[in-house]
């Protein structure tokens, strides 16, 4: 069968391996990479027959991933971190080629392989950080941020490393050649955004008017790709038009549409390059050279580790975010992958050094998600033996707080939380671990405190002692229980509010005797069914027992019966609903007064509010008379607001 027969095997291998790395909680790249170990040329039993056809075909599979990597690079991500993002990313590039460099001196390499090693290991892994983070639930971090900014700006500089590779073995004129294909590159750029802005949405969209899946996937993979093809011939990388055309696309009408057609296509061609990756991989290599490549990776780990740590610290971050930031980027990442082999095909690297760096970036991004884990028990452990202030600074507009509401975590939850308190006139205070949303809260005369609100002093200055209520934002369930257990070390009788991300969370957050836990993806989608169920007009009080019950079942169906009784209390004041009820033309209750109806002796219900226009009415008095357009807020049983819907021809409720 030839190479139909090798593209059957990487696909089996590729589902059998992707299929473990995902029970595993890794990125499924990984598992991509060990099934090209298995069936590539240095393992013996299965082995693929045409390796060059299907190193062809992953340059097909390079294009696509960096045609929808530019696809889904959004600038607005970098906004909130843009200093660190757009000015620190280009010195940690130049730092890790310093690094790269005096690894290719221990190696005995040039000045030029030393070069491309800095390049490749200035770069992590989009992939890799991105699934770890949401295995974590970490996404919504300020660390999560402050990675995804950097990542965005890395790929961007990666563009300029792809051109200047094959360059640097023509450097007879000096660095002209250099400039002169970065020129080039500059002048391929500009054309396609020109392309990007003037022709491609009409093609576009007349393509979109045919309304054809098919023919709509063909354009933008035909766009892609032409591009790209396009950039080759102009003696620049395939990939690079590929994935500027993505970057261009990213802003059109189409864009979504275009990234939802393009997936399944790009992860088939995905998975040829990342399996092509992993037959490069010799096993017997890596036995044989284990020492060299462990120490490598250490030596990788460690010096990324340090440049991001101590750049996010210069550049005002601090707590938990420099350590998981050094963390969570210190491997080597896909881009690397091509810019190795440009490297190896350019004869800047030998087939030695190629392997032991791809040795080195395969077991990076390995080791990558588990050590993203440990980020929190090490911040810990810091915390307790290096005893060290945390900083934080406090910007109070009261002078006293006391009854006060302490919201504990930060973030958009805690901020939505702080205005509608700073409107109903609560006092309040918000822990804020994000410098830039502090200065914000500062602005708007809110309470806050910047800093880690896992912190024992930062806790007692904002007076938890004489603290109401405890709202706990963040997202990791770990820094909840050590915020709560502080909390009820200094307030025993404190209510505690406190959001988790899982269900499996909910013991543990329960077992600390709190008021209630919220899991905010669930409640969401229970206000999605009470909205839904209003427009079939089922009655209120039937929707809230409904929800009730599935409310109880979820957060209660593993802990003691006792919990659930105080869930039950606490549901019953809901029952009472208020129902708003509208008089239409054809309703006999219009120029009536409440005394001639007298519905809480015939119907046990009570008029608390009236909408006419533009005013709300609040419990009108008995010589009141209703009029069409009126809303009326009754207060009652199911029973009774049934019988007087009925009586007076009022069907339909809000």
């Amino acid at each position: 069968m030839g190479i139909a027969e090798d593209l059957v095997l990487i696909i089996l291998f590729g589902l059998f391996t992707g299929f473990i790395a995902h029970r595993l909680k890794v990125p499924i790249l990984l598992g991509y990479l060990v099934s090209g170990i298995i069936i590539g040329p240095y393992t013996g039993g299965v082995t693929i027959a045409n390796l060059e056809d299907i190193f062809l075909l992953s340059e097909i599979g390079v294009a696509l991933l960096l045609f929808s990597i530019g696809m889904d690079l959004s600038l607005n991500d970098i906004k909130e971190v843009k200093k660190i993002a757009i000015i620190g990313t280009p010195i940690q590039i130049l730092l890790s080629w310093i690094l790269g460099y005096g690894i290719g001196y221990f190696f005995g390499l040039d000045w030029k392989a030393s070069l491309v090693m800095g390049m490749i290991i200035s770069l992590s892994s989009t992939m890799v950080v991105i699934k770890s983070l949401m295995n974590s639930g970490l996404m919504n971090t300020l660390s999560a941020r402050v990675m995804i900014g950097i990542l965005i700006v890395q790929d961007l500089i990666a563009v300029p490393m792809m051109i200047m590779i094959p360059q640097l073995n023509n450097l007879s004129g000096g660095g002209s050649q250099i400039l002169y294909t970065l020129g080039k590159g500059v002048l391929a750029v500009a054309l396609i955004i020109i392309l990007g802005f003037y022709i491609i949405p009409r093609i576009l969209r007349m393509v979109a008017v045919l309304e054809s899946r098919e023919l709509f996937l063909l354009t933008i993979t035909a766009l892609g790709l032409g591009v790209g093809l396009l950039t080759h011939m102009a003696g620049l990388s395939f990939a690079l038009g590929a994935f500027i055309t993505g970057m261009v696309l990213n802003g059109s009408d189409y864009s979504h549409k275009a990234m939802n057609d393009i997936i399944p296509l790009r992860d088939i061609f995905g998975l040829i390059f990342f399996t092509s990756i992993g037959m490069l991989f010799n096993p017997h290599f890596f036995l044989d050279n284990i020492g060299i490549i462990l120490i490598l990776v250490a030596t990788v780990h460690a010096g990324k580790f340090l440049i991001f740590y101590f750049m996010s610290r210069a550049f005002g971050y601090f707590n938990i975010v420099p350590l998981a930031v050094g963390i969570g980027l210190s491997q080597i990442g896909e881009f690397s992958f091509i810019l190795a082999k440009l490297g190896f095909s350019e004869k800047l690297l030998d087939e030695r050094i190629f392997s032991i760096l791809l040795s080195t970036s395969v077991l990076t991004m390995f080791l990558s998600p588990f050590l993203l884990l440990i980020t929190t028990p090490s911040y810990k452990f810091l915390k307790k033996y290096i005893r060290k202030n945390v900083p934080f600074e406090i910007h109070l507009i009261e002078e006293v707080l006391k009854n006060h509401t302490i919201i504990a975590g930060g973030g958009r939850v805690a901020d939505s939380i702080a205005s509608i308190f700073k409107q109903l006139d609560f006092s309040f205070v918000i822990i804020e671990n994000d410098f830039k949303r502090f200065e914000r809260l500062k602005s708007e005369n809110k309470n806050a405190v910047f800093g880690d609100a896992t912190s024992e002093d930062l806790l007692n200055a904002c007076k938890i002692s004489s603290a109401k209520l405890l709202i706990v934002t963040v997202p990791a369930v770990s820094d909840s229980r050590q915020i709560i257990t502080l909390a009820q070390k200094y307030n025993p009788e404190l209510r505690i509010i406190a959001r988790c991300n899982h269900f499996e969370e909910l013991d543990d957050l329960y077992n600390l005797k709190i008021f209630e836990v919220v899991q905010p993806e669930f409640e969401a989608s229970l206000e999605i069914i009470r909205q839904s169920l209003m427009n079939f007009e089922v009655p209120i009080t039937a929707i809230q027992n409904y929800l009730d019950d599935i409310r109880r079942k979820k957060y209660f169906s593993s802990i003691k019966v006792e919990t659930e009784m105080l869930m039950n209390l606490k549901n019953a004041s809901r029952l009472l609903e208020i129902h708003w009820i509208p008089i239409n033309s054809n309703s006999s209750i219009i120029d009536k007064s409440l005394k001639e109806l007298d519905l809480r002796t015939k119907y046990k219900i009570s008029v608390v509010g009236i909408h006419r226009g533009t005013k709300l009415i609040q419990n009108p008095d008995s010589g009141f008379r209703f009029r069409d357009g009126d809303i009326i807020a009754i207060l009652g049983g199911l029973k009774g607001k049934t019988s007087f819907s009925k009586a007076f021809q009022l069907t339909h409720e809000r």
